[in-house]
């Protein structure tokens, strides 16, 4: 290996691979090997038993369901707002200056920490888990669009002035398809975001999801479970990272994303 040479594909899964299995090695020989007590880090075997009993008797695929679904309905709401608004931040600097100030206050804010006036002003219903989402993904994807859109070559617009375009011409054939890659790759890294943020949201005042499953299982002390869990969302996020990736690069291959 040297520095910024890529790997090919084949080795590059299988070292991704290799990880896992290393990992997963170490945690079955600290839980088996009686290392480290049940109570505290449930071993493998054991967690894969609690998670086809999840599945096939306690309707947890139901709960995997329910979260999906408020991650992808927080995170496009937030999309379609966010990206037009950072498109028009990033084309004109006059619009920039007056959001941005706000906008760089209200991503540094937690968005648990507005659970509790999204309870009151929501109830505990679904807009206040959309709300915790839009809220957690809005602020991030507007300013990291912003900047994308800001950051197109000059001598780009400079050429489609000289060739007649227009004020919207060059936001429509120039700002728009420069930063398209990049905004479809912003999108892709807040997706992962918006995973943190549901996790938080159904800790709260939820009936079922994943993070309810989780939050009834260590009420029990039940570590098998929470780890399954934590596990299918982790391998959740990892198909729809890879899913959005290969889009991405159906899209844009030119961009050699």
């Amino acid at each position: 290996m040297k520095p910024l040479r890529p790997v090919a594909s084949g080795p590059r899964l299988a070292l991704g691979l290799l990880f896992f299995v290393v990992f997963f090695a170490l945690w079955a020989a600290a839980t088996l090997g009686g290392f480290v007590s049940k109570t505290f880090l449930a071993d493998p075997i054991t967690m894969v038993r609690a998670g086809w009993n999840l599945l096939a008797e306690q309707g947890f695929a139901k709960d995997i369901g329910m979260t999906v679904w408020r991650v992808l309905g927080g995170f496009v709401l937030a999309a379609i707002v966010a990206v037009p608004l950072g498109v028009a931040m990033g084309a004109y600097k006059g619009i920039e200056a007056f959001f941005e100030p706000f906008v760089s206050f209200a991503r540094y804010l937690p968005a648990s920490a507005f659970i509790p006036l999204l309870i009151l002003w929501a109830g505990i219903g679904e807009a206040q888990k959309l709300s915790v989402i839009f809220i957690g993904s809005f602020f991030q994807l507007v300013l990291m669009i912003a900047v994308s859109v800001g950051q197109t070559r000059r001598d780009l617009v400079e050429a489609a002035y000289t060739l007649g375009a227009s004020d919207w011409g060059i936001v429509k054939r120039v700002l728009i398809p420069s930063s398209a890659p990049q905004v479809a790759e912003t999108l892709r890294l807040v997706l992962g975001w918006a995973w943190t943020y549901v996790i938080v949201a159904e800790l709260i005042g939820a009936s079922n999801g994943i993070g309810h499953m989780i939050t009834d299982s260590q009420a029990l002390l039940a570590t098998d479970q929470i780890i399954f869990g934590i596990i299918t969302i982790g391998l959740i996020g990892l198909v729809s990272d890879l899913a959005f990736k290969r889009l991405n690069r159906a899209l844009f291959g030119w961009a050699s994303l």
